[in-house]
């Protein structure tokens, strides 16, 4: 019986041409392969980790070092920043000299509405009443901040909505009369004035005469005396009404 299971054998093993292992040697091996490769694999996966992390931090020290020399290369050379820096300084005192002049300006324009608006004034000599010293269409500048008169001065006058002007001839706590003879007296006095070529008639029709120039006021005449609109029409000027003394004038007529 042994003689045959041996010849079974060899015939198998004969057709087969591979002898068979018994499956327990089979077994056996397997776990012992696996758990040699598992280390050998994971060995593998470590420097295959280190060689990419080595490409990587190659890469990036490349990169940074060619952003660095493109940053040195777009530097400004050092004449170029000279000619910038004197461009800049050039630009700040255009920029001064501007604040300059137009500070003097604001400050001149400032002198000129203090000088013409509040210590002096214009007008234009409105009509013939002060012919022939003033002519129509004269300009005359008047001081605006004395308004305390005396006799002979010539001033403006806001009376009654319009403007004249005419010259002093009384002044407040005088007694005026313009008599039928055509002559001024004033404080019983017969006045003889040098600088008027005309007589003064009454005009009885607005004045009553003799007249006291109240507190204030004062009584003015035109220089030409026939036809002149003055305190003999509206009466004595208060000093509310006395826009300024004239200082000068301007020929514009007759020249």
């Amino acid at each position: 019986m042994a003689e045959e299971a041996l010849n079974k054998e060899k015939m198998q093993t004969s057709e087969t041409g591979t002898p068979q292992e018994p499956p327990e040697v089979q077994n056996s091996a397997d776990p012992a392969a696996e758990a040699g490769a598992a280390p050998a694999a994971e060995a593998g996966a470590s420097a295959a980790g280190a060689a990419e992390a080595g490409a990587a931090a190659a890469a990036g020290t490349g990169a940074a070092a060619a952003a660095a020399a493109a940053n040195v290369e777009e530097l400004p050379s050092v004449e170029e920043t000279k000619k910038t820096i004197q461009k800049l300084g050039k630009a700040e005192k255009q920029l001064k000299h501007f604040q300059w002049f137009i500070l003097r300006l604001l400050v001149m324009l400032l002198v000129l509405w203090v000088i013409f608006f509040v210590v002096i004034g214009v007008v234009t000599m409105p009509g013939g009443d002060m012919v022939p010293r003033i002519d129509a269409g004269d300009l005359l500048l008047y001081y605006r901040l004395d308004k305390d008169v005396r006799a002979q001065d010539i001033i403006v006058i806001k009376k009654e909505g319009g403007t004249y002007v005419a010259r002093v001839v009384a002044v407040a706590g005088d007694t005026v009369e313009v008599t039928e003879n055509e002559t001024l007296v004033i404080n019983g006095n017969t006045m003889i004035e040098s600088n008027i070529f005309y007589s003064t008639p009454p005009y009885n029709d607005y004045t009553q005469y003799p007249l006291t120039v109240p507190e204030n006021g004062c009584f003015v005449l035109a220089d030409q005396r026939h036809g002149g609109t003055d305190s003999r029409v509206f009466g004595t000027v208060d000093k509310s009404e006395i826009l300024g003394t004239v200082i000068t004038l301007m020929r514009r007529n007759n020249l």
